[in-house]
């Protein structure tokens, strides 16, 4: 492959790859440094991608492949994904190819020609060996490899896509469990077999948790008005909306779940939950995940709406809403309206259908979902949960957001 001298050239260089036999352009891909296994270098433990694609940049795609196949790689577009090593072959090309481009990498340059500068200085200065990882998703398809595992959560957790648009079928099936330490992932087998010397040299590692997912901080850098202040309590994959903060204590927040705008954490934020700007997440509250008693059903809490402390909801909540500390709202949980209340609900929910029969109508959690303007209490004298009209607006600290 020839040096590419100008933008002409380089264009023409990706209209001639596009038009290969069986091309296919990809929805995401990045080159990564991978972790291997300490005993057994064939497991890949974890991936690190300093710049992750997904639906853009499809010219530097173009690059890669092309770069690939002069260096000797048959690249299989049958697949949902194609994965392999980077090799110094592989770079060089790459480098010819994004040329008119190298000049400026210092600066204002692609983060996918940065990529390949850095990795070009890299081979020059050490060698590549197994270290770095190249992967194309062609289809959103249940994940097959680590690499194509991480970065599906590096598109989510960089805001790339919206939370719960991918394919994570089978993750934890590919992902191996290993002991973290200082974002360094180590195999069980390897410390069972140095445990004694390790111990009795004062090398023993200081684990962080065992587990198939990294800390969300270990891989993200967060926008600069957003706290996390306990590193642990953020999952890789989640995805934190600018000025969300995340306090220490009963908060946590799991992969393909987390925010759309400033939020409060104070308490749990499961698997496929998703928190609106401006709402606040009590100390101890905790939002069910799909598989925690929502029959399957992802919930959504609205903006500037209040879950109070150790609160529960399992079913989605629209804006504005409020339940009480200590409160569960179940998608069976029986709630009492009174009719003037239920009147003043039907005013800000016009779709809302619920026929007064008594004094008090009761109905089901699942019958108020993603209501607006509801505040769900229990009646302290009979232990009824109710649910009333908000008459309060849910206002965050803008210093603190």
């Amino acid at each position: 492959m020839k040096k590419i001298n100008n933008i002409e050239e380089f264009k023409n260089l990706i209209e001639e790859t596009e038009k290969l036999d069986g091309y296919r352009k990809p929805i995401g891909f990045g080159i990564a440094r991978v972790d291997r296994g300490q005993l057994n270098g064939e497991k890949i433990l974890q991936a690190n991608f300093p710049m992750v694609n997904w639906n853009e940049n499809f010219g530097s795609a173009a690059v890669f492949i092309a770069s690939l196949i002069k260096s000797g790689v048959d690249v299989d577009f049958s697949g949902s994904e194609f994965v392999c090593d980077v090799k110094k072959k592989f770079v060089k090309y790459a480098f010819k190819s994004f040329y008119p481009y190298i000049k400026d990498a210092e600066g204002d340059a692609h983060k996918n020609v940065q990529v390949i500068n850095t990795l070009r200085w890299i081979s020059e200065v050490d060698k590549l060996k197994n270290d770095y990882r190249i992967v194309f998703i062609f289809d959103d398809e249940s994940p097959k490899s680590v690499e194509s595992v991480y970065l599906k959560l590096y598109a989510l957790s960089t805001g790339k896509v919206a939370l719960r648009s991918l394919n994570l079928n089978g993750a934890f099936g590919v992902l191996e469990n290993v002991a973290w330490s200082s974002g360094v992932p180590l195999e069980l087998d390897w410390l069972r077999a140095n445990e004694i010397e390790m111990k009795l040299q004062g090398t023993f590692p200081i684990i962080e948790s065992v587990d198939k997912f990294p800390r969300f901080l270990s891989h993200i850098i967060p926008a600069d008005n957003t706290r996390i202040l306990d590193a642990s309590k953020v999952r890789m994959g989640a995805q934190l909306s600018a000025g969300t903060t995340v306090m220490p204590g009963a908060s946590y927040i799991n992969f393909n779940a987390g925010t759309t705008g400033a939020v409060m954490v104070e308490g749990r934020i499961s698997s496929s939950a998703i928190v609106g700007k401006g709402s606040d997440v009590g100390g101890g509250a905790s939002i069910l995940g799909v598989l925690s008693g929502t029959d399957g059903n992802p919930i959504t809490v609205g903006k500037n709406t209040l879950l109070g402390a150790n609160s529960v909801t399992g079913i989605p909540l629209g804006d504005g809403c409020i339940v009480d500390a200590g409160v569960a709202i179940l998608e069976g949980t029986k709630i009492g309206i009174n009719t003037s209340d239920l009147e003043k609900i039907k005013d800000v929910n016009p779709s809302f259908t619920c026929k007064s029969s008594e004094e008090v109508t009761f109905v089901k959690g699942l019958d108020l979902a993603g209501l607006n303007g509801i505040h769900f209490r229990q009646n302290s004298t009979n232990g009824m949960v109710i649910a009333k009209r908000s008459q309060r607006e849910v206002v965050l600290n803008s210093d603190l957001h």
